[in-house]
């Protein structure tokens, strides 16, 4: 699998990184799409399809995953489209985006059974495959756009019968407690977790909340790759939530060397914006003390300066005057004496 993302979006380069990924798929669509056609969905009955529409793809689509799942237990062969749409923010067009997906892979699916029998498209019980759009929101907030396409179109309370309709599967990953998602037993659900931490707070929470056995069991038996993905989805985490890279390397390695049991062991919590703030703060108090010190030191020269004029103007001996400031202002011998030539 690629892995080399082009999407600047960490957030959505994770998801790609997800869902790109044919055995975390089908952890997806077993664990969460209350569908049973799909609860004995294995990774080998899943087909990446999203190739076919990278045509349709900017960068903000980027993230877009489209999949090709074999339904079991059939006697002709029936293909349930799978488009997952992630979105960290909420987007009021995605009905729309996900239509024009929808009218691609279906006219790809009848080019595809075209080659296979000329004119099939044609008769009267051909079908097209179903798709299930499905929006998955790790946003903090609510999903607030539409999920329902005839939501986005004029006029359907008087001609809707008349107008295209369906419905987004929405799952909103803030939805599912840690608890919920250990129940799941397996590598999907530690991503999951991940996915959820906005900050070194909730961190600090997973830490106290996570059993060191439950992560072990998973890694223990997690194939090279996917322990490849959760190293990168952490590496993005641990950047978003300001963990020093020494501290982020010893996590990111007991994944490599499947153990995750030990990810809290001797965890201290970090916050580099604070510790940057506290270091910004001294720079400051260093500069006004800098500061201050070069304005009374220009202070102390003018007073002597002008105190060395004074005495020449009203005849004091320049050795009673280089006696006088350098009792005064503490200063050396040959300092005050070169103060004194130095403005007689």
């Amino acid at each position: 699998m690629d892995t080399n993302l082009s999407n600047r979006r960490v957030k959505d380069s994770s998801a790609k990184l997800i869902f790109g990924d044919d055995v975390l798929c089908a952890q997806f669509l077993r664990g969460y799409v209350n569908i049973p056609l799909l609860k004995e969905v294995q990774a080998e009955d899943i087909e990446d399809v999203t190739h076919r529409y990278v045509h349709m793809f900017t960068e903000e689509r980027d993230s877009d995953v489209v999949k090709r799942v074999r339904i079991k237990d059939r006697e002709a062969p029936c293909y349930l489209i799978s488009l997952i749409e992630h979105k960290s923010n909420v987007d009021y067009n995605v009905v729309m985006q996900i239509f024009r997906y929808m009218a691609f892979i279906w006219e790809d699916y009848e080019k595809e059974m075209e080659k296979r029998q000329e004119g099939i498209s044609r008769t009267k019980d051909f079908r097209y495959p179903p798709i299930l759009p499905i929006i998955f929101y790790d946003g903090l907030g609510d999903w607030t756009a539409a999920t329902r396409f005839q939501d986005r179109i004029m006029l359907t309370d008087i001609i809707g019968e008349y107008v295209p309709d369906y419905r987004c599967m929405l799952l909103q990953l803030k939805d599912y407690s840690n608890a919920q998602l250990m129940e799941k037993q397996d590598e999907l659900s530690i991503l999951m977790m991940l996915d959820k931490i906005q900050s070194m707070a909730e961190f600090v929470d997973l830490s106290q909340e996570v059993k060191p056995e439950w992560l072990t069991d998973i890694t223990m038996r997690s194939p090279e790759y996917l322990l490849k993905i959760m190293v990168q989805v952490t590496e993005g985490l641990l950047a978003k939530i300001n963990v020093p890279q020494k501290e982020a390397e010893a996590f990111t390695d007991r994944i490599k060397e499947r153990r995750m049991g030990e990810w809290f062991s001797n965890f201290e919590a970090f916050d580099v914006q604070e510790s940057r703030r506290k270091i910004r703060e001294e720079v400051r108090i260093e500069l006004q003390e800098e500061v201050r010190k070069e304005v009374q030191e220009e202070m102390e020269w003018k007073a002597i300066e002008n105190l060395i004029k004074f005495g020449k103007n009203n005849g004091i001996s320049k050795e009673n005057i280089k006696n006088n400031i350098k009792e005064q202002y503490s200063l050396k011998e040959e300092d005050a004496a070169e103060k004194v030539e130095m403005y007689w």
